[in-house]
């Protein structure tokens, strides 16, 4: 178990592992929710929810649709590119 302390400004620092673990970088929001129990710490929706009847159609007769090997080259050439940056 890991521990941390509480600033005099209010601020907490999260240990590296599990920064790294939850893949959270510098700069990411956080919600903070009472528990009861505690608080629970968990990133921000990069966007407001939605509901399908609100999205739904939005897209329709404005893009081709792809066959299963274009879909496949696509993330094959995706996931490449990832790799290359990633070294």
């Amino acid at each position: 178990m890991e521990t941390t302390k509480l600033s005099s400004k209010g601020q907490v620092i999260i240990p590296k592992a599990f920064r790294s673990t939850h893949h959270w970088e510098p700069g990411l929001e956080l919600m903070v929710i009472d528990t009861g129990e505690g608080l629970l710490l968990k990133p921000k929706a990069p966007f407001p929810p939605a509901e399908l009847a609100d999205v739904f159609g939005m897209f329709s007769g404005k893009v081709a649709p792809k066959t299963d090997e274009e879909i496949r080259a696509a993330l094959t050439r995706d996931i490449r590119e990832q790799w290359r940056d990633r070294n």
